[in-house]
């Protein structure tokens, strides 16, 4: 099967219908203001982790937020750990790919063994190291910035990153590359470039999971959801099935499905707002129906 091919089409967000507004299943506990990256291997304890500037810590959550685990994570120094993700052997991978200047030569994906299984307060981790084929100059021009990124996904034996656009002017574009997941240092391949759209505040992706039967690819944004069906037999296929208006524009950067029909968000807390765990249904949609 050809996981992906082709650049995808213009998604049309004008055509994309909201469903009622984020309502909060659960606060996230006060040490946690910065909840960048989130990853489940059971459907009951959700590991989360901080984005740059915060602890070299895993955090295992019960599904109302109550702390219930924590890890120091060794040999992995938090310089902007924006993503998590797993695999199917309980593998987390940690993304240290913050790049919001686009400066970075240091990109790395740290691979932890499954937290469930170890014991004590420290959890070992594994370096995976890359290169984007296609950045050239650190930082590049303004209208080139686009290799930070935000989201990770796992498929098969690779890790899939997706870009998060910090050009000026805006224009949307994702790109998507991947690496192995073992450790190495590598080149990462890249896989395929497609249009969000042009409004910065709900096209920037945040964050991606894939769900557990491996059929549901989502994508976040600053309250928008891209839902690929058939991900397994299509890859990315001709683009989305559906674009979600989530009715929110608080700063959404963490998903992970706990099973193949729900999925659970999270949102940095900014002043009053945001720091909570938000549970969205996500029944499946034959293509062509609106959510």
């Amino acid at each position: 099967m050809q996981l992906l091919y082709g650049l995808l089409s213009v998604l049309i967000l004008a055509g994309c219908r909201p469903q009622d507004s984020l309502k909060a299943e659960a606060k996230l506990p006060k040490r946690i203001n910065e909840c960048s990256g989130m990853t489940t291997l059971d459907g009951k304890t959700l590991w989360v982790i901080e984005d740059g500037g915060n602890k070299d810590i895993l955090y295992g959550l019960d599904l109302k937020g109550s702390i219930q685990k924590e890890f120091e994570v060794s040999n992995a120094a938090n310089k902007d750990w924006e993503a998590l993700t797993s695999d199917k052997l309980g593998n987390l991978y940690i993304g240290d790919f913050g790049n919001n200047g686009n400066k970075r030569e240091d990109l790395f994906i740290y691979k932890l063994p499954n937290p469930l299984l170890e014991k004590g307060g420290k959890i070992p981790a594994r370096t995976i190291a890359f290169r984007y084929p296609d950045q050239e100059a650190f930082p590049p021009p303004f209208d080139n910035r686009r290799f930070d990124a935000e989201a990770l996904f796992h498929f098969g034996s690779r890790l899939y990153i997706i870009t998060k656009n910090r050009s000026d002017p805006f224009d949307g574009t994702a790109h998507v590359y991947s690496i192995p997941d073992s450790t190495g240092t590598y080149t990462a391949r890249k896989e395929l470039q497609f249009p969000t759209c042009e409004n910065r505040s709900k096209c920037s992706v945040t964050d991606a999971a894939l769900s557990p039967d491996g059929n549901r690819l989502v994508m976040l944004g600053y309250g928008t959801l891209w839902v690929f069906e058939n991900f397994r037999e299509k890859g990315f296929g001709k683009g989305p099935t559906r674009t979600i208006d989530l009715g929110a524009r608080t700063q959404l950067e963490a998903i992970c499905f706990i099973d193949n029909q729900s999925l659970y968000l999270a949102d940095e807390r900014v002043f009053q707002s945001g720091g909570n765990l938000y549970l969205v249904p996500l029944p499946y949609k034959p293509p062509g129906r609106l959510p």
